[in-house]
């Protein structure tokens, strides 16, 4: 079997893993609590896990056939720019100074809009923050906004229905949330500059249509779940209530803005993050624990979705390029759901055949689709490790986060094509 194939073949079933995680998780309980076989299953049913793993296997068998000299050369040649990046802002923005500044930009702007109970703030965290995405880029807003979801509603005892629906609601809304600008989604930004999509181009084209899903499917699920989120009894985190220096806001603010502007140069956004950590120890006692391990599970993810990724130019190119413009935006969308959309539209972007509406089509698919499946957008698996704990022991299950997502995907699809 070709390298190519078997590539496939593990994509295929690292794809079919994560919608499999539950059955390990169970099969972890049958074990003596603190055994190989518990901690084995455990681990197997760790969605952060599972890309890694099969990338693993697939480099196991490419260092067979090829050796590893070539397997290495293989690993050298791939971009993980952007798992490094999510690595680095997902563990930024779980500071509590970071936080702070966001759960306080939220507040002031939940207290304009005169309605009852946590209606307010939810949904200006469920739209203001997948909106800064645009601007602090998708991973950073993800980060933000899971982690103050996971402190003013996880934490406080939601019904299980509506923390699906609110989670299905945050990865579409992050996913089309960073179109805005030209540089804060993944598949925006794999080809904007090849295409000559400008600022301009991304508002007229892209932008005021995010903004009226994003607002319109928030405002739904709020009005849906209005009754609980009126009830709903805030939990203090005294913790995060103390008093914050400006000073230290402020500086946490500039390495932030810093590894956001050069989250394109590795070597520098790294750099500036190791200054981090020493800020964070010079500011230990207003900080909260720092989510380093959260942070690395979710590199790890990206890095095997990158690993696995790569050889499938091979079937995706050639179907991308026979499918016309309607085919092709209905097409991407579902793909998405399957691969990682800024891996779809990079390999769109090598398609010298591509009119100005299938580019279009392609795009517009490929971010809608992002909330489906947490590899369909790099953001995903930040916001799925943040707040799957608050899903009990099994976690958070695919298939319902799929069928949560549909809902604000039909209305993201409605708006990106009849607007």
């Amino acid at each position: 079997m070709s390298v190519e194939m078997f590539a496939t073949l593990c994509f295929g079933l690292a794809i079919l893993h994560t919608f499999s995680v539950k059955i390990f998780q169970r099969l972890a309980h049958s074990y003596p609590n603190g055994s190989v076989g518990e901690n084995f299953f455990h681990l197997m049913g760790e969605i952060e896990v599972v890309f890694g793993l099969w990338a693993l296997i697939f480099l196991s068998y490419f260092s067979i056939l090829h050796g590893s000299k070539e397997a290495i050369e293989y690993l050298e040649k791939q971009n993980f720019t952007e798992p490094f990046f999510v690595f680095v802002i997902m563990a930024v923005c779980s500071t509590r100074p970071i936080l702070n500044t966001a759960f306080g930009l939220i507040h002031f702007s939940s207290k304009l809009i005169p309605l009852p109970g946590q209606i307010p703030f939810y949904l200006t965290c469920l739209i203001l923050g997948p909106l800064l995405g645009s601007f602090i880029t998708e991973p950073a807003a993800m980060t933000v906004t899971a982690l103050i979801l996971l402190d003013r509603f996880y934490k406080n005892n939601l019904s299980l229905k509506f923390m699906y629906a609110t989670l299905g609601l945050l990865f579409v809304n992050i996913s089309i949330g960073g179109t805005l600008t030209p540089y804060a989604a993944p598949p925006v930004l794999m080809v904007a500059g090849k295409w000559n999509w400008d600022l301009q181009y991304m508002l007229t084209h892209f932008g005021w249509k995010a903004m009226i899903a994003v607002i319109g499917t928030t405002s739904l699920v709020a009005f849906l779940f209005k009754k609980e989120l009126i009830q709903l009894k805030i939990k203090s985190n005294s913790k995060n209530n103390t008093s914050m220096p400006f000073w230290v806001s402020a500086t946490h603010l500039f390495f932030l803005a810093a590894i956001v502007l050069t989250s394109h140069h590795t070597v520098v956004f790294v750099g500036f993050f190791l200054f981090f950590l020493g800020l964070v120890t010079v500011t230990k006692e207003y900080q909260n624990e720092i989510k380093l391990r959260e942070s690395l599970l979710v590199g790890f993810f990206l890095s095997g979705l990158v690993v696995l990724g790569s050889p499938q130019r091979w079937w995706l190119e050639p179907l991308l390029s026979q499918l016309d413009v309607v085919p092709l935006y209905l097409g991407s969308i579902a793909l998405t759901a399957v691969t990682d959309n800024a891996a779809l539209t990079y390999l769109g972007s090598l398609v010298p055949t591509l009119s100005d509406t299938a580019k279009y089509a392609l795009v517009a698919g490929s971010v809608t689709g992002g909330g489906l499946t947490v590899i369909a957008n790099a953001p995903n698996p930040a916001g799925f490790g943040i707040l799957s704990p608050s899903f009990g022991k099994e976690g958070i299950s695919p298939v319902y986060l799929f069928l949560s997502a549909v809902p604000p995907t039909l209305m993201a699809a409605l708006c990106f094509w009849f607007l």
